[in-house]
């Protein structure tokens, strides 16, 4: 590409403030030049209150990308292929498998390129991690992802809605990271889901999932005040991995193993980029099938109630 796409952002919150609009403004393959949201604006930017507004009276776009939440994602992904658009989704791509299935049918139908955008695959240690795995027999595994819901969600009431997704929100992260490094396809086989009382989506949540004959285990908190947590430790046939903090660290029976990157939202604008170049898609929903299998194979249990 020659020159920078022009990219309109759909949804300006948290997540567009703190990772899509930093990576954009530092990047030389994406121009911002317009935005819809019901609420946040950015300076400068010409702001439309709607994607059907932005793309019928907004400057011409070449991309856009949503960051609102998934309840409610599909039309706005529609809106944007039937104009023609590529679409860049923050996870999770959609409220359900199903959703996505047919997003991923209609983009393909208007050949328009959907990138389901999955950012902690893109941090440091991953792919290093992926390759490392690849050869070995998987013996045994522990996820622990736990964070305080109030750092890093404040009063977002709807994470713990209807479709909010609860602590998956940010579990779906470490799920990602699973299914791309994991040699074998993840299945959940059991688990308990801790919901607060009045509320719809769980706080907390244990899963036990499989890797053909290997076990896996998966911790999720959201009330974590102490240290926050977001590891993945694996045994296999021939030594043990560590990822931690995300998977920006990785140590290999132990010993740190040196790694780097620009960082989790550049990598994925970049990777947009060469898909938007190419014509392609690239749309995985299996985090967001483990989260659904997680809900159909796990106990329920009301826990005490959870005010912001």
């Amino acid at each position: 590409m020659t020159s920078a796409l022009r990219i309109g952002i759909v949804g300006i919150g948290k997540i567009a403030r703190d990772q899509h609009l930093p990576a954009i403004a530092a990047s030389s393959q994406f121009t911002l030049v317009a935005t819809a949201s019901h609420q946040g604006q950015v300076a400068g930017v010409p702001a439309f209150d709607s994607i059907e507004a932005m793309l019928a009276d907004g400057p011409e776009l070449d991309v856009v990308s949503i960051c609102t939440p998934a309840q409610g994602r599909a039309e706005l992904v529609r809106a944007a292929i039937a104009a023609g658009k590529p679409v860049m989704l923050e996870k999770p791509p959609g409220a359900t498998v199903s959703e996505v299935t047919a997003l991923a049918h209609a983009a393909a139908r208007a050949g328009v390129p959907l990138f389901t955008a999955w950012h902690s695959r893109e941090a440091a240690g991953v792919a290093a991690a992926r390759d490392w795995l690849a050869d070995r027999v998987l013996r045994s595994a522990s996820i622990v992802w736990r964070e305080d819901i109030r750092s890093w969600h404040p009063g977002q009431e709807w994470i713990l809605g209807p479709g909010g997704f609860g602590v998956f929100d940010p579990g779906i992260n470490a799920l990602s990271i699973a299914t791309e490094i994991f040699p074998g396809n993840l299945v959940v086989t059991g688990g308990e889901l801790r919901v607060p009382d009045g509320r719809h989506s769980p706080i907390a949540a244990s899963l036990e999932l499989a890797v053909g004959a290997a076990r896996v285990t998966a911790e999720f908190d959201f009330l974590e005040t102490g240290q926050q947590t977001w590891d993945i430790a694996v045994e296999t046939d021939r030594g043990a991995l560590r990822l931690e903090g995300g998977g920006g660290r990785l140590l290999i029976d132990g010993e740190d193993r040196p790694v780097e990157s620009p960082g989790e939202y550049p990598r994925l604008y970049r990777r947009f980029a060469e898909l938007v170049a190419a014509g392609e898609s690239d749309v995985d929903a299996r985090p967001l099938g483990l989260v659904a299998d997680a809900y159909l194979q796990s106990r329920r249990i009301t826990v005490e109630p959870f005010e912001f």
